[in-house]
């Protein structure tokens, strides 16, 4: 359950890092570990963890039980790139502003209606790609000027050195750590076929190389000592000979740096030509090279014990330091965006004692080594383990692992043939062959062979080191993560100086001087620009009260003024969940004080709910049935005229989801949750949060501009033409759940020139499908809402896409901006312009104060537009909230599209604007509000699917599905419930 009245919360967790690991151990840091034996350790206690015995013997692999057979995994959907690029015609050209910005090949001029227009266009935007808008200007102007410092490093090429790119094939396919050793060894021993150069490896089927080898096609053959880690990729359990791998490399082609260099240093804009992506990849790799032999990959990011060491946050993980890194194109050239980094990774301990931290129940299994699990909790080891990588510690092997589920019997029930054919208890083979007694025979054995499925004992199998943590982490361990890598911005300067300074870092190795790279090792020093705040419009008693923020965070209080809105709530209730007798008896006095807090703030509230106070039980909330149930008789005893449902929990529970979909698409009443915990001495901030959310969920507004929108933007922007902001985010299921559907939510302002208050759309749609499948249909619906608000159709359309990498950019604007104009279909001759920027959040560009009196986070207001932005593309970076802990991270705000033709200085002023607007607090926030309230909506959504009686399925055989949302009740449906 997300906490209602927190709503600092939702901030931290858009501002939090995220980093991701998926790669593999050098061959040299391969588990050394592994080798040690600990096998009287088990027999004696359960002090599992890396200090094994080291008493060694050998003995005979596990004998195979009889086959069985596996469904295959559902097939993975690939969507093939856009090849052409057709640009957005030139603002210089006079085009009537209604005109397509789609180029089309010349025609005979002929009449045609709008709606034929509309689909005209509609045909033409289906065929043709589109180019990334430009960027109008020189960047902007406005706003006081500020010297920082940012973490991008200039890489300096020679763009007439040629790099060759060389296709591998190896076969047998080796698995990617196999991969890179058979590449060293074939540098080491054939030189002179590589004529004497140290390519670099993408650890799949490409090599690039400073110079041409000997031959551009050749066959080459390479010996490995074939352990039982290399015969366990290659499918073959038993194997003590040298492994003859066949390597054929063909010359793919071969380019230099000359196209890029012109990309970058031409000034004009009259070629279409796109960077060429070839290169900056190939120099990727290059740069890659180093780090990926001394440390564990994954993705972009590189993680070593060795950065800072690693810290046990509980639950069976570990937190590791480690660094991002991608080059760019750039306004002053190529550059290395190098970050801090923190990810959580699986703890490598005993199974059991893995068990024991990571599962409830399991706790007292060494207490009780007789257990035998439910089916339940049988389910849940199984979803914990499955797909995890172990070692088994009965035997010396280096080999690992795939945990791919559980023995249907205990082991104490499992009997297997042995090669003459005599059936053998699994529990007395492993006391013949290893002298070991089974300590926990009634637990079931771990499935860890696909092909010949091998079952070993949960006590005799550890978990590999160096495997990402997937499953989502609680709040305690999220903490602990927060505060292992929130970092003041001097401190975090000086880490990621170090990274680069450092043998583990990007600058590490002889490969950049081989495709004669050099990177700098001093940050980007560029000039930034402070944004003036706006003035915002309060409530002072029925009078409007103007208010500029002043403070260095631009923080203002109410407390002489009011919300510019107040909304009244006549019929109210509470409902409360759990709670000891002396937190419940603290109901009525929470009543009065909100009731107090509220009327200060300009919201009236009913001192008197509709009906007494309603006690319920903590386990209501885990049967939704009987909570429905509850619910439906709090409605009907408030004659179903309920506004307002406040419910007080004992703690956070997973039937928070279900309280929410019942209450917003079942009943249709607005609820407000909190916690006991803050209700025992309630603080005046805790108090209005509660105020601001209530306000806000019901109809109200916290805050408006004083100068509104057409006023600050008078060339665009007009009283009697009313412009509507759009939002939209997907939200994906968690990286273990590949069944359930994304969800996909489009938020849009109804009020003008206000434009502070949203009404929302969600859909479920394709498992983790990005691109938004119904968008038409939800834009055509908001501006429907929009119309019955005004009375009139947006005359612009400003669209926030969140959520959309660089790689996206392309796919995301062809299929999404056509389903926009799709929407306009509904209203005959309407065709109005679209402005479509992509909103970036979880990028790793930061900006450092130079002033040594600074020693916190850039100012809110903080704009960049020059130096470290796209070369020629219409981008900026904005920091327009104040950061309290750790180093700020600016949102990256990329114009795709921009037919309403906005200067940078109008566009930045706009956002910046806008982000004060937020209904929850008086603060401006980091994301400009339309693609927070979609964060929000999109959220809300995945709550509705998130049933408290619904049962997770860890087969192989489950395939991923669709199921709709359920539709939300005409009475909520205009409000912004879901903030």
């Amino acid at each position: 359950m997300e906490e209602d009245e927190q709503q600092s919360n939702t901030s931290r967790n858009l501002a939090r890092e995220t980093t991701s690991f998926g790669g593999g151990w050098s061959q040299q840091s391969l588990f050394s570990y592994q080798h040690h034996h600990y096998l009287l350790q088990l027999q004696n206690s359960y002090a599992f963890g890396f200090g094994y015995a080291n008493r060694l013997q050998i003995f005979p692999a596990l004998l195979p039980l009889p086959p069985v057979s596996y469904p295959s995994s559902p097939q993975e959907h690939r969507f093939e790139p856009r090849a052409a690029h057709f640009r957005k015609q030139s603002r210089k050209q006079k085009t009537p502003s209604n005109a397509s910005q789609i180029q089309d090949f010349p025609a005979e001029k002929e009449v045609c209606t709008p709606r034929q227009l509309c689909v005209r266009k509609a045909v033409d935007a289906r065929t043709k790609a589109l180019a990334v808008a430009r960027r109008p200007d020189c960047g902007g102007v406005e706003g006081k000027v500020i010297t920082l410092l940012a973490n991008h490093f200039l890489v300096k090429f020679d763009p007439t050195q040629k790099i060759f790119h060389y296709d591998v094939e190896i076969s047998p396919h080796p698995s990617r750590e196999v991969a890179r050793m058979i590449k060293k060894k074939l540098v080491l021993e054939n030189s002179k076929v590589f004529s004497n150069c140290l390519p670099a490896y993408d650890g799949r089927r490409t090599i690039y190389s400073p110079v041409e080898f000997q031959n551009d096609m050749f066959e080459l053959y390479i010996k490995l000592p074939l352990s039982d880690e290399i015969g366990e990729h290659l499918g073959e359990e038993h194997c003590n000979k040298d492994k003859i791998f066949k390597v054929n490399m063909k010359l793919v082609s071969k380019f230099d740096g000359e196209a890029v260099s012109s990309y970058l240093n031409r000034d004009d804009d009259s070629s279409c030509s796109p960077l060429p992506q070839e290169y900056i990849h190939a120099l990727d790799v290059v740069l890659r090279e180093s780090s990926t032999e001394k440390c564990l990959s994954s993705g972009r990011s590189f993680y070593s014990s060795l950065m800072g060491g690693s810290r046990e946050i509980g639950g069976g993980a570990v937190a590791l330091r480690g660094f991002f890194q991608s080059i760019r194109p750039t306004q002053q050239g190529l550059a290395l965006n190098v970050d801090f980094s923190v990810t959580a990774f699986h703890e490598s301990i005993g199974v059991i004692p893995y068990l024991q931290k990571r599962l409830e129940f399991m706790q007292d299994i060494s207490q009780k080594p007789a257990k035998i699990l439910s089916c339940k909790e049988k389910m849940q080891v199984e979803e914990v383990l499955k797909n995890m990588r172990v070692f088994v510690c009965h035997r010396e092997t280096l080999q690992r692992y795939r945990v791919y589920g559980l023995t249907e019997e205990v082991a104490d029930n499992i009997w297997f043939p042995d090669r003459d054919g005599k059936n053998l208890r699994l529990v007395q083979y492993f006391k013949d062959h290893y002298d070991y007694d089974v300590k926990f025979r009634f637990l079931p054995c771990l499935r860890i062979s696909r092909r010949k499925p091998c079952y070993v004992p949960m006590e005799l199998c550890v978990v590999c080191e160096g495997q990402k943590f997937l499953g989502k982490l609680s709040d305690d361990q999220t903490v602990k993560m927060l505060k292992m890598g929130c970092q003041k911005p001097r401190e975090r300067k000086a880490i990621i100086d170090g990274f680069m300074e450092g043998d583990l870092g990007p600058t590490s190795g002889d490969q950049a001087n081989e495709f004669k790279l050099h990177v700098s090792r001093e940050m980007t020093q560029l000039t930034g620009r402070i944004l003036q705040p706006p003035k915002l419009k309060l409530g002072n008693g029925g009078n409007v009260r103007n208010l500029t923020p002043s403070r260095h965070d631009r923080q203002w209080n109410l407390l002489d003024s009011h919300v510019f809105e107040g909304i009244r709530v006549e019929r109210w209730a509470i409902l409360s969940f759990g709670g000891t007798p002396d937190q419940r008896s603290a109901i009525t006095k929470f009543m009065k004080l909100l009731s107090e807090k509220c009327e200060q703030l300009g919201i009236f509230l009913n001192k008197e709910t509709v009906i007494s106070p309603v006690f319920e039980p903590m386990h209501i909330l885990g049967n939704p049935k009987l909570l429905e149930s509850k619910l439906k008789k709090i409605h009907i005893a408030s004659r179903n005229n309920l506004q307002l449902l406040i419910c007080v929990m004992e703690r956070k529970h997973k039937g928070y989801a279900d309280l929410k979909r019942i209450a917003e698409t079942t009943i249709g009443i607005v609820s407000q949750c909190c916690l006991y915990s803050n209700l025992g001495k309630p603080s005046s901030q805790f108090l209005a949060n509660l105020a601001l959310k209530i306000n806000a969920k019901i109809g109200g507004c916290t805050v408006a501009l004083y100068n509104s929108l057409p006023t600050q933007i008078p060339r665009l922007f007009r009283l009697d033409e009313p412009v509507i902001f759009l939002g939209a985010d997907v939200t994906h299921p968690h990286p273990l759940d590949d069944v359930s559907p994304s969800i996909a939510a489009v938020v849009g302002s109804v009020n003008w020139p206000a434009a502070n208050k949203y009404v929302s759309r969600m859909r479920s749609q394709t498992h983790r499908q990005e691109m938004i499948q119904d968008l038409s249909a939800m834009v055509a619906e908001i501006l429907d809402d929009f119309y019955q608000e005004i009375s009139k159709l947006p005359a612009r359309i400003i669209f926030f896409r969140d959520g959309v990498s660089e790689t996206q950019f392309q796919k995301v604007l062809q299929q999404e901006l056509q389903s926009i104009r799709d929407s306009f279909l509904k209203f005959p001759g309407y065709n109005p312009p679209i402005t479509f920027a992509v909103v970036q959040k979880r990028h790793h560009t930061r900006l450092f104060p130079t002033d040594h009196f600074m020693d916190g986070n850039v100012p809110p207001g903080t704009v960049v537009d020059s130096v470290i932005t796209h070369p020629k593309e219409f981008d900026f970076y904005l920091c327009s909230h104040w950061g309290i802990k750790g180093t700020s991270r600016p949102i990256h705000y990329h114009i795709l599209w921009d037919e309403n033709e906005f200067t940078s200085d109008e566009v930045q002023k706009l956002v910046y604007n806008l982000c004060y607007t937020f209904v929850r607090c008086t603060k401006p926030i980091s994301l400009v509000p339309p693609a927070y309230y979609a964060h929000l909506a999109a959220y809300r959504g995945r709550l509705y699917l998130d049933r408290c009686d619904s049962i997770s399925s860890v087969t192989v055989s489950s395939s991923p599905q669709t199921m709709p949302l359920p539709k939300l009740n005409e009475n909520i449906k205009k409000l912004m419930f879901y903030c």
